[in-house]
């Protein structure tokens, strides 16, 4: 480990611990030829409302994430309201999520004619706290959304323990954790459903999308009938949806743009090297910091 001492903290006017630029440090996302190129193929054929590419980068993706079925959506918010249609959530029905996390975990179940009921947090995780849930749950209640808030894993074990009790669904918005582990388990594959955002802000970063990853089937195909009416064929499994075959269910058009599809596709072969230098780097930034009166560690 390296110490450094100084006569005079930066603050006070001493001299600065790191004294390069940040914009030359890290830059994200790492946009390279390669992106570009697969990018500017679509645009020059004139395929951005295609699907094609998209259907590659969806197989490419459930393979990634190791889950049967991934329908890519034009925001992370739509694939999260997809995520709620997946699971049933309907007039009437609750939802429970965590008090603290981005609008779009949760206000969507409004479009859907359903409600929101707030739990709290685990104060060391940030994520939601299985000990606030059970007492929340009604007669109404249909799906549990669970946060991988700012990176770190929610609880897992215990939430799904109540979501079986209870015969729950449970949603993982993975928005801010794509990758990451609980217990070796890849976050996404844990609960019933998983949806995620992919726009610029996030660690998986293909300028603007959204992910919907699952094992369940009936699951997948009402996510595709919420928005993706030109998936709802002949191929369906689920018995009630048959009859409606081709119509858009949902009313929306929410398929991803091709050149977020191509950039994904190019960003995903390299995800997992560019997580684990990433990994490095906080784990360097917090053992420098390890013994610290006050500070905890939050990874």
């Amino acid at each position: 480990k390296e110490v450094f001492i100084v006569s005079k903290l930066a603050i006070f006017g001493g001299p600065k611990a790191v004294q390069s630029d940040p914009k030359d440090i890290f830059t994200w996302p790492i946009i390279t030829k390669e992106d570009e190129d697969a990018a500017l193929e679509v645009l020059r054929r004139g395929g951005m409302s295609a699907t094609d590419v998209t259907i590659k980068f969806e197989e490419e993706f459930a393979d990634w994430q190791g889950t049967k079925y991934a329908l890519a959506f034009n925001n992370g918010t739509a694939s999260l309201q997809a995520a709620m249609y997946g699971c049933g959530v309907g007039v009437g029905d609750e939802i429970i999520c965590p008090s603290v996390t981005y609008w779009a975990s949760a206000i969507q179940v409004f479009s859907l004619g359903g409600t929101v009921v707030f739990a709290e947090v685990d104060p060391d995780t940030l994520c939601l706290d299985p000990k606030d849930i059970e007492h929340r749950i009604s007669d109404r209640t249909k799906a549990i959304m669970v946060v991988h808030y700012l990176g770190h894993p929610a609880d897992m074990d215990p939430i799904m323990e109540i979501a079986k009790k209870h015969n729950l669904k449970v949603i993982e918005d993975v928005s801010h954790a794509q990758g990451g582990l609980y217990k070796g388990r890849k976050l996404g594959t844990i609960g019933d459903v998983a949806a995620m955002s992919l726009m610029s802000g996030k660690s998986l970063a293909i300028g603007e999308g959204g992910m919907l990853v699952t094992d369940d089937r009936e699951i997948y195909e009402r996510a595709v009938v919420l928005g993706h009416y030109e998936k709802f064929n002949d191929s369906f499994e689920t018995e009630y949806l048959k009859p409606y075959t081709g119509l858009p269910m949902g009313g929306y058009k929410y398929r991803m743009h091709q050149i977020s599809s191509a950039v994904g596709r190019v960003q995903l072969k390299y995800y997992d090297e560019r997580c684990e230098e990433i990994r490095k780097a906080m784990n360097y930034f917090w053992d420098l910091l390890e013994g610290v009166p006050g500070l905890k560690a939050h990874r």
